[in-house]
């Protein structure tokens, strides 16, 4: 294991131990997934460096982490509205 794949997989472990540890506010668990989502993109993006055929991996995990950072700000914009905190414990999905 290379001294760049430790790093990636340590910062994923890290968002990962984040988003468990720090489970309080909306906003710290979509900072800690976003992490997550940056190293997948990084990580793809260096392998697809040896073999052509996952060049376009990495472009459609980008797109995946647009898209679930734009569902994530509404889903904070909504619910900070409606309770006016960011607190987890507030959000219940069958009361949306």
């Amino acid at each position: 294991m290379t001294n760049i794949h430790f790093m990636l997989c340590t910062a994923f472990l890290l968002a990962l131990t984040g988003a468990s540890v720090n489970r309080t506010h909306l906003m710290s668990v979509l900072l800690c997934m976003e992490g997550m989502m940056l190293t997948l993109v990084v990580s793809t993006t260096l392998l697809s460096m040896n073999s052509h055929h996952l060049v376009p991996m990495s472009i459609i995990m980008l797109a995946l982490g647009a898209c679930e950072a734009s569902a994530g700000l509404a889903l904070l914009t909504t619910t900070t509205q409606k309770n006016t905190n960011d607190h987890l414990k507030n959000l219940n999905l069958l009361q949306c």
